[in-house]
Formats: C-alpha cells, structure tokens, sequence
C-alpha cells in the first residue's frame, strides 16, 4: 500500500509542472494574440490618418489649379493620389447669385448658376477626426467667399466632420471655388471685375486615383451698376452653410460711383479617374 501510494505521489509530481506549461503557453498565446490585433489596428489607423493628412496638400494643389484651368479654354491638369480607404467625389452644393443696381432698376438679378464642390472622403469607420472637427486649410483667413486682391485665389479648401450626412460617414476635405474680386480705374472708369469658377461634373471612370480638369469654356457679362450684392445658396440637402462655414451668405459691394461691373466665368469639366 506503502508503494502504490507513494508511485501516485510521484505521478502527481511529475504532471503539475506539464500543466503548468501548458496554461502558461496558452496565456501568452492569448497575450500575444491581442498585442498583435492591437498593433495591427493601430497600424491600420495610421495609416488611414496618414492618408488623410496627405489629402489636405494634394487638395490644395487641385485648388490652385483651379485658377489655372479655368480661364484657358482646352487647358487640362491632371492631378493623381494614392488612396487605400477614401474616395473622391464631385457634388454640385453650391449656387451663387448676383444682384446689381443700376441707374434704373434696384435688385436686379445679373447672375445666377450652380457650381460643383470636390470632396475627398474618409470613411469615419477608417479614421475619425471628431465629429466638431473643421479646419481651413487654404486660404488662412476665413474671409468668406468673396475674395479681393490680384493674388486672392478662386478656390477654397477645408477639412470638416458633419455627421450625420445623407451620403454617408465621412472625415472630408473640400475643395469649393470661390469669386475673387479685382477693383481698378482707367483713367475716369472704375471697375469692379469678378472672376468665378463654374465646376461641372464629367466622367467618373474611376480606372485611376486622379482627378482631370479641363478648361471648357469662358464667358464675360459686364453692366454699368451703382451697387452689387452676392448670395450664395446651398441646392444640396446637408451641404448647408454648417458645413461650408461662411461668416455671412450674403456680400454687398459698397461703390463710392457708377462702375462698370464685369463678371469672368470660367467652366471647368471635373473628371474622375478618366486618366489610367
């Protein structure tokens, strides 16, 4: 009995350190197993906020070709970018209408046409930059969308979060034209010239990251006027001005005399992904 007892003593031994293997190797496994989600998740979110703040510089670099597109007619840009979450896309979100006053008439409506915004969206299930983020990223004044001086450029570019939004769940940046506003005298003539970007959607092959902006058309509408005020409006259901931000939706041009108003319109056809 002595024996049998003291063999099962020593069996006992010998398999508690076996087991202890075993549960040790199974919690590190488990350790290493959540490190390694963790790491691939943090890696992966990375990656995506990477992506998105590469977006801000090549957003810019399409908004200032822009103002280099749209008054050459045939004029093409091609800009591409690398993507591994985001998409791009065109929403025509913008109308913008000008009033003027002239000798006879007051409030008459001089212009008015919708015109084209290009987002570029990062799924918040990628990345998130908060749901209050917004960022003006080019100009670096907030000065609306009318813009003066020779230099003022006739695009706007921004990041922003709104959600919900009736497209989806989106970390964006935007680029939106706007009017840039140039005052000068010839001799005893004074002009107001105001320069305009029209975006109209193309073709969306999408066979490339790349957007192509050609040059479509440029017009010229000129008036004799004693006062101008611009309005913009928003076509598109939540691209609203708590999306876009502006201080105020309406901007009065204050002329000290008769002036002779001319309006530049540039037409722009916004391609996406033509180019392979």
């Amino acid at each position: 009995m002595a024996m049998k007892a003291n063999r099962k003593s020593r069996s006992n031994r010998a398999a508690s350190p076996a087991i202890s293997t075993v549960i040790v190797t199974a919690a590190m496994v488990a350790l290493i197993t959540i490190a390694l989600s963790f790491a691939s998740n943090f890696l992966l979110l990375k990656m995506a906020e990477s992506e998105f703040n590469s977006a801000k510089q090549f957003m810019q670099t399409l908004g200032l070709q822009i103002d280099d597109v749209a008054w050459v007619i045939g004029r093409t840009e091609t800009i591409r970018y690398s993507s591994r979450y985001a998409d791009v896309a065109f929403n025509l979100a913008l109308n913008y209408t000008v009033y003027v006053n002239t000798t006879t008439e007051s409030n008459l409506k001089f212009y008015s046409n919708k015109t084209g915004i290009i987002c570029f969206n990062m799924p918040v299930s990628r990345y998130s930059a908060g749901t209050s983020y917004y960022e003006l990223i080019y100009p670096s004044e907030n000065n609306g969308f009318l813009l003066n001086g020779a230099s003022a450029p006739t695009a706007r570019i921004f990041g922003i979060e709104k959600l919900p939004m009736v497209d989806g769940s989106f970390a964006r940046v935007v680029v939106m034209p706007t009017i840039r506003m140039l005052n000068l005298s010839l001799g005893d003539t004074n002009y107001v010239r105001l320069y305009l970007p029209i975006l109209s959607e193309g073709e969306a092959l999408r066979r490339s990251d790349s957007i192509t902006l050609t040059g479509e058309s440029v017009s010229k509408t000129s008036e004799t006027v004693t006062g101008i005020r611009i309005e913009v409006s928003f076509p598109l259901d939540g691209f609203d001005n708590f999306f876009f931000k502006f201080p105020a939706v309406e901007e009065s041009i204050v002329l000290d005399s008769d002036s002779i108003l001319e309006l530049y319109t540039g037409g722009i056809d916004v391609a996406l992904g033509v180019h392979a």
